[in-house]
């Protein structure tokens, strides 16, 4: 079983967002056996929390729940754990390579719009401190960059 984390600074917009919409692609395409996935954030400011209320609604409305409680990234567990760690942006990038314990740790360390197979973006901006439109953005780049992320493991055969 493949394993997949996402990962943004406060683990309460970006990364429960991503890991909603790859749940729901799981189950989409009869893949529950053979991915999971989790989230967590570089810094531990919202542990506990719920998603932002906002980022719940703009995903209600397309149909995704988000339910994961954030927590920071615990490096000791969640290296060993997954084989994809995917960050939001370059910062994230930066955060899970200093806490990488080896190189190791390193190759499993992804940019989530690397993935991304028609949107053109560098990153997935964090929408906290902007307006509706941000959250749309954020929606729309990760339900790209999970369908791309889908298929990569497919071809890849797990």
């Amino acid at each position: 079983m493949e394993q997949v984390l996402f990962v943004c600074l406060g683990n309460i917009c970006r990364s429960p967002s991503a890991e909603a919409i790859f749940n729901a692609l799981i189950v989409k395409n009869g893949l529950e056996g053979e991915l999971q996935c989790d989230s967590a954030g570089t810094a531990a400011y919202h542990s506990g929390d719920q998603a932002d209320y906002r980022m719940k609604q703009f995903a209600q409305k397309r149909g995704y729940r988000l339910t994961s409680i954030s927590r920071p990234v615990d490096p000791e567990r969640d290296f060993d754990r997954f084989d994809y760690i995917i960050g939001m942006d370059r910062q994230n990038i930066r955060d899970l390579k200093a806490m990488a314990r080896n190189e190791n740790d390193r190759k499993n360390i992804f940019l989530m719009t690397d993935f991304c197979q028609n949107m053109k973006y560098d990153s997935v901006p964090d929408p906290y401190y902007g307006g509706a439109g941000g959250f749309e953005l954020v929606l729309d780049i990760l339900e790209d960059a999970c369908e791309g992320l889908i298929n990569k493991l497919q071809n890849d055969s797990f």
